[in-house]
This record gives structure tokens, C-alpha cells and sequence, in this order.
């Protein structure tokens, strides 16, 4: 290495500003995507409701009699189970970070709670950790949400309420908890 590329870089460094703390980014990035999902969330509805009032279909791509191509109605339905998919899985996180650390301190000498196996995948040496109330806990939450969301016959109606409900904690509270707690 050439000492000239070692004393420029050092030169470089000296004059880059420093990056924002961490808290004042995470308050600026959730407040720029909370403002972005405000305003299509609220453009959305207002403009599909003075389209369509009261008799705006659940289902906006069947719902006025549009069945074909068939593979593009499948192609929006699988993107929307993928979507749902991974929105499920970041919001619940809080839900499940909740129970467990409600568990462990209600139960701190259970083994079922608060030990993890370590699982070796392969020649690699790839190793995971299992802990069984995780992985019973998370997967019992998920068969119930889904057993009830298969019983409602107004599922869209309740998801609109909890979606309503949950907006405000799942997309301002945790976040900004989660970056001014120490760890």
C-alpha cells in the first residue's frame, strides 16, 4: 500500500462530517414513512370513495366483474399473500418480543423458556438456536390469527379495525421506543 493513499484517506476522514445519532435518524426516517403511508392510505380512500360511495366492493379486483386474464387476478392475488406475508411477520415481532419477555420474567428458571439449543445445520457448522416456547408460542399465534380470520365471515371489515388500531403504536410507538432504549 502506497503511504500516500494512507495519508489521503486519513486526510479524507478528517474532513467527513459525522453521521446524525442514531435516535434523530430513526425519528426522521419513521416520520417521512409514516407521512408517505399517511398520505396514500388517506388518498386511497378518499379518492375510491368519492368514485364509489357506499358500493366500493371488498375485493377491488373482482369486485366489479373482472375475472379475466385469469392469471393476472392469481398473479395480484399471490403478490398480495406475499406482501401480507411479510408485513405479518414485522408486525407481530413486537407482540411476540412482548410474551416472551413477560415469560421470562414470570418463569425465569423454566427451560422451556429461557433456554436455547443450539441446532447444527450441515457440514458448515451452521448453527441456530431453537427455544421451544418461540417456537410453540409464535407458531400457536399464527393458527389462531389464521382459524379466526378463516371463521369471520367479515374478515376485511375486522382487519380494517385492527389495521386502524394498530397504525399508530406498530408504526410510531415501538420504533421510536425500540431506538432510545439501551440496550
Amino acid at each position: 500500500m502506497n503511504p500516500f493513499d494512507i495519508a489521503s484517506s486519513v486526510n479524507h476522514q478528517d474532513t467527513l462530517r459525522s453521521s446524525p445519532a442514531e435516535n434523530k435518524a430513526m425519528k426522521k426516517a419513521n416520520m417521512i414513512a409514516v407521512l408517505t403511508s399517511t398520505t396514500f392510505y388517506l388518498m386511497c380512500g378518499c379518492f375510491g370513495y368519492a368514485a364509489f360511495g357506499n358500493k366500493a366492493p371488498g375485493n377491488m379486483l373482482t369486485g366489479f366483474g373482472f375475472y379475466e386474464p385469469f392469471w393476472l387476478i392469481d398473479l395480484a392475488n399471490v403478490c398480495i399473500v406475499v406482501h401480507l406475508v411479510g408485513a405479518y411477520q414485522v408486525l407481530a415481532q413486537p407482540l411476540f418480543s412482548t410474551f416472551e419477555s413477560w415469560a421470562s420474567l414470570r418463569w425465569p428458571n423454566s427451560g422451556f423458556v429461557n433456554t436455547d439449543y443450539p441446532l447444527k445445520i450441515g457440514s458448515k457448522k451452521l448453527c441456530i438456536s431453537i427455544n421451544f416456547l418461540r417456537l410453540t408460542g409464535r407458531t400457536a399465534f399464527v393458527v389462531v390469527a389464521t382459524l379466526l380470520a378463516m371463521a369471520l365471515p367479515f374478515f376485511n371489515e375486522i382487519l380494517a379495525l385492527l389495521g386502524a388500531i394498530s397504525y399508530g403504536p406498530m408504526t410510531v410507538y415501538f420504533p421510536c421506543g425500540d431506538a432510545h432504549c439501551p440496550e
